[in-house]
C-alpha cells in the first residue's frame, strides 16, 4: 500500500483512505517478498507480518472496526512534481516494489497513472544520477498499478459504490433520524447539507421533502415551488419537513444554493421555524459499516489478483463494483469520464452530467422524484386497476420502505393501491384497505412491518383468498417477504387452474434477514441484521480485549442459511464461522481450538467464533461452548452469546432503505407494464413469466419466474442450491490464518466502460 507523501519522504506511500479499507498484501519481485510500510514514521518497505507474529498487520486484522486510515492519508504536493516522483521511484526500487495498489479518488488515481507512465524514465534518470544501479533499471523495468476507489462522495464513474460511501450514509441517516425524532415536538423545516451522491441517497433513505444537487439543479421558479410543497405537506398535518442540500448545490445559472439561503427563503416566505445542521466531517468519521468492511475486503482481493495477473502490457486499471460483481476497468477511462461530469456541469449540460454519473445515480434521481412529488389527482390518468401489497414471513427492516415505494409508484401510475394486513391470514379474513400517498409518509425509516406480517401460507385459505381477490377486484399482487412469501407465491401459482382470480401478475420482492430467497443475491433486511451482528461483535471484542485470554461463541440467525454467520465473521474479523453449507466435524473443532491456543501466545489474546443457529444438529452452541471451555482450560476461558431476535429489529440501514425503495419501485413498474399489455383485451395471465421473483443477480436486477427457480431451491433446508457468498468463505479463513485456497476463476477481466454503464 502506498501513500505518496511518505513515498516521497522515504517513509511511505498513498491513498485518501476511508472506512472499510483493509490491509492489502502486495507481492514484490522474486527475492523481495511482500512489503508494506509501518504506520507513522516507519520505513517504506517494512515487511508484512502475519497475525500470529503479532505484527502490525495483526493489529489491523483484529481491529476492522476503527474508521479513518490506519496507515495514514494525505494530499502530497511533492508528488505533483517530477522531483518528488523521482524520490518515490528511488524508494520503491530500493525496497524491490514493482506492484502498487492505490486507494483514493480520481486525483490520487490520476497521479498513480502518471507515475506508471513515467516509471522507466524515472529509473533511467536515477541510474544516470548514480542513485540506483544500472542493472536495477532492467530488473525493475515495469510498474504495475491497480486502483481501488476510496471516497465517501461516490463520484467516481465506472463503479456503483466506492469504499466508504455506505459508512458515510450511516452517519447522515443517524443524524437525520435523530433530528426527525427531536423535531416531532416542533414545527418547521430542517436543512441538512451533505455531499452530492450522499445527499441524493440520504434523501431517498429518509423521505426528504426536497433535495438540491449540483448535477440536477432545480428549475426556474424553484423557490415558489418548494414553498408550495412545504405548505401542502403542512396542510396534510406533517409536522416536520426535511430539506437536504448537497455541498456545491447550484441553480441552472450555476449560482450557488446554500443552506442559509434556503433557511432565509423559508422563514421569509412561510414564517416557519427553521434550523440548519451542517454535517461536515462527521460524514467521514465513525466505524465502517458492515457493507464497507466486506466491500473493502472483496476489492482488496480483486486488486491483488489483478496485480499478480498483470503483464508489462497491462494498462493501469481500477477495481470497481457493478451491481454485485467485481470488474476491472481502464483507470484513465474512468478518470476521464469523472472529469467530464464536472465539465458538463460547468457548461450547464445537466442532463449529460446525470447520464455520465451512471445508471445507479440516474436511477436514484428518477426514483426520488417519483416518490417525493405527487401530481394533482386530475393530472394522473386513472387505469382503473387495483394493485394489492402484502407482507409475508418474519419482519425485516426495510419492509416499510418497500411498501411506501410501491404505494407511491402505483398511485403515480394511476392505480388504486390496496394494503393487506397481517399476511395471508389477514388476506383470507378480508383485512384489506385502500392506502393513499400520505398514509405511507414517514415509513422509510421505521423498522418491523407496519402492515403486519405472519408466516402463514395461503394453501389452507385458497378459497377465501380467491373470494377476497374477487370482492376487491384485485388485478395484481406484490408480495414482500422471505422464504414463506416464496412458497406462498408457488402455491398461488399452482392454484391458477382452480381459481381464475389468481390469473393476475404476481411478483415477489425478497425481504428477510436470512438472505435465503432463490433468485436474488440480497434480501431487504439482511444488511441491517449484518450491521447488528457486526456492532455486537465489535463491542464483545472490546470487552474481551480488557479481560484477555477470552473466546466468545456467538450464535446468529438465518435458519440453515449461513449468510449472516459467514459475512458477519468476515466483517467482524472472526477466527471461525460454522455454517450448514460447509459441514464440519470434531476434527475441525479441534483444529480451531488449537488455532486459538496458538493465538493466545501472541499479542492478540482474544477470540471470536460465530455459529449459524442450524449449522449442525449435534454441534450446538452449548456443545461448542462446553468443548472450547474444557479444551481451553489454563489457556483461555469461554463465553457464549445468542443474539436472537435483536437481529430482526431496529431501524433499517441506509442500504436496506434504498434497496427496498428501488427494488419495490421496479416491481411496480413491472406490474404496470404487464397490466398495460392486457388493457382492453380482458387477458388472463397464465404463463410462468407472470409470476416472478425480483432480485439482484451479479450485475443485473432481473425478474425470474418461480417455476424456473424451483429447480434451484433446496426446499428441505429453505436455501438456494447455489449461493454467491460462499466464494468469499476462504477469504475469512485466510485472514484468520488458516490454510485455504481462494478461487480466482470468477475474478474480473479488464473491460472498457460501456455506454450502458454510463
Amino acid at each position: 500500500l502506498c501513500r505518496y507523501e511518505r513515498c516521497c519522504a522515504r517513509c511511505g506511500a498513498h491513498g485518501h483512505l476511508r472506512g472499510g479499507q483493509g490491509v492489502l498484501h502486495l507481492r514484490g519481485v522474486p527475492g523481495h517478498g511482500g512489503w508494506r510500510l509501518k504506520h507513522r514514521g516507519g520505513r517504506l518497505g517494512e515487511r508484512l507480518q502475519h497475525p500470529a507474529s503479532g505484527g502490525y498487520l495483526a493489529e489491523s486484522r483484529e481491529h476492522p472496526c476503527p474508521g479513518g486510515t490506519i496507515i495514514g492519508s494525505a494530499r502530497c504536493q511533492a508528488f505533483r512534481t517530477r522531483e518528488g516522483r523521482l524520490k518515490a521511484a528511488c524508494n520503491l526500487v530500493q525496497c524491490g516494489i514493482t506492484n502498487l495498489c492505490v486507494i483514493g479518488g480520481d486525483g490520487s488515481l490520476t497521479g498513480a497513472n502518471l507515475f506508471r507512465k513515467e516509471w522507466s524514465g524515472l529509473l533511467e534518470e536515477l541510474a544516470k544520477n548514480g542513485q540506483i544501479e544500472k542493472e536495477a533499471v532492467q530488473r525493475y523495468a515495469y510498474l504495475n498499478v491497480v486502483g481501488m476507489v476510496g471516497s465517501i462522495d461516490n463520484d467516481f464513474c465506472g463503479t456503483d459504490m466506492t469504499i466508504g460511501t455506505d459508512s458515510a450514509l450511516h452517519r447522515i441517516i443517524e443524524v437525520v433520524d435523530a433530528i426527525m425524532t427531536t423535531a416531532q415536538s416542533r414545527l418547521g423545516p430542517h436543512g441538512c447539507p451533505a455531499w452530492m451522491y450522499l445527499a441524493l441517497v440520504s434523501a431517498l433513505g429518509c423521505g426528504a421533502d426536497w433535495v438540491f444537487l449540483p448535477e440536477s439543479p432545480p428549475e426556474e421558479g424553484w423557490e415558489e415551488q418548494m414553498c408550495v410543497k412545504l405548505s401542502e405537506n403542512r396542510a396534510r398535518k406533517k409536522r416536520l419537513n426535511i430539506i437536504i442540500v448537497a455541498e456545491g448545490a447550484i441553480d441552472t445559472q450555476n449560482k450557488p444554493i446554500t443552506s442559509e439561503k434556503i433557511k432565509e427563503l423559508v422563514v421569509t416566505q412561510l414564517g416557519y421555524d427553521t434550523r440548519v445542521t451542517i454535517l461536515g466531517h462527521v460524514q467521514r468519521g465513525g466505524t465502517p459499516s458492515a457493507f464497507d468492511r466486506i466491500l473493502g475486503s472483496r476489492m482488496g482481493v480483486e486488486a491483488v489478483i489483478a496485480l499478480l495477473e498483470a503483464t508489462p502490457d497491462t494498462p493501469a486499471c481500477v477495481v470497481s463494483l457493478n451491481g454485485n460483481h467485481a470488474v476491472r476497468l481502464p483507470l484513465m477511462e474512468c478518470v476521464q469520464m469523472t472529469q467530464d461530469v464536472q465539465k458538463a456541469m460547468d457548461e450547464r449540460r445537466f442532463q449529460d452530467a446525470v447520464r455520465l454519473r451512471g445508471r445507479s445515480f440516474a436511477g436514484n434521481l428518477n426514483t426520488y422524484k417519483r416518490l417525493a412529488i405527487k401530481l394533482p389527482d386530475d393530472q394522473i390518468p386513472k387505469t382503473n386497476y387495483n394493485v394489492a401489497v402484502i407482507n409475508v414471513g418474519a419482519p425485516a427492516a426495510g419492509m416499510n420502505a418497500a411498501v411506501r415505494s410501491a404505494v407511491r409508484v402505483g398511485i403515480a401510475d394511476g392505480h388504486r393501491m390496496l394494503a393487506i394486513y397481517d399476511g395471508f391470514d389477514g388476506f383470507a379474513k378480508g383485512q384489506i384497505k385502500e392506502i393513499g400517498w400520505t398514509d405511507v409518509g414517514g415509513w422509510t425509516g421505521q423498522g418491523g412491518s407496519i402492515l403486519g406480517t405472519k408466516r402463514v401460507l395461503p394453501g389452507k385459505y385458497l378459497e377465501e383468498i380467491a373470494t377476497q381477490m374477487r370482492m376487491h377486484s384485485i388485478n395484481a399482487l406484490l408480495i414482500i417477504g422471505g422464504f414463506e412469501a416464496y412458497l406462498g407465491l408457488l402455491e398461488l401459482s399452482a392454484a391458477r387452474e382452480k381459481h381464475e382470480e389468481f390469473c393476475v401478475p404476481m411478483v415477489m420482492v425478497p425481504a428477510t434477514v436470512s438472505n435465503n430467497v432463490p433468485g436474488s443475491d440480497f434480501s431487504i433486511g439482511a444488511d441491517t441484521a449484518l450491521n447488528t451482528i457486526t456492532d455486537t461483535c465489535d463491542r464483545i471484542k472490546q470487552s474481551a480485549s480488557g479481560t484477555k485470554r477470552r473466546v466468545f461463541i456467538i450464535e446468529t440467525m438465518g435458519g440453515y442459511c449461513g449468510y449472516l454467520a459467514n459475512m458477519g465473521g468476515l466483517a467482524a474479523g472472526a477466527d471461525a464461522a460454522y455454517i450448514f453449507e460447509e459441514p464440519f466435524d470434531i476434527r475441525d473443532l479441534q483444529s480451531n481450538v488449537e488455532h486459538l491456543t496458538e493465538k493466545m501466545k501472541t499479542t492478540i489474546q482474544r477470540g471470536l467464533v460465530l455459529r449459524n443457529e442450524s449449522c449442525s444438529e449435534n454441534y450446538t452452541t452449548d456443545f461448542i461452548y462446553q468443548l472450547y471451555s474444557e479444551e481451553g482450560k489454563g489457556v483461555f476461558d469461554c463465553r457464549k452469546n445468542v443474539l436472537g431476535h435483536m437481529q430482526q429489529g431496529g431501524a433499517p440501514s441506509p442500504f436496506d432503505r434504498n434497496f427496498g425503495t428501488k427494488i419495490s419501485a421496479r416491481a411496480m413498474e413491472w406490474i404496470t407494464a404487464k397490466l398495460k399489455e392486457a388493457r382492453g383485451r380482458g387477458k388472463k395471465f397464465t404463463t410462468d413469466d407472470s409470476v416472478c421473483v425480483l432480485g439482484i443477480s451479479k450485475r443485473n436486477v432481473i425478474f425470474q419466474p418461480v417455476a424456473e427457480l424451483k429447480k434451484e431451491t433446496d426446499f428441505e433446508h429453505r436455501i438456494p442450491k447455489e449461493q454467491w457468498w460462499l466464494k468469499l468463505r476462504p477469504l475469512m479463513k485466510i485472514l484468520a490464518k488458516y490454510k485455504a485456497s481462494y478461487d480466482v476463476s470468477d475474478s474480473g477481466q479488464l473491460e472498457h466502460v460501456q455506454p450502458w454503464s454510463v
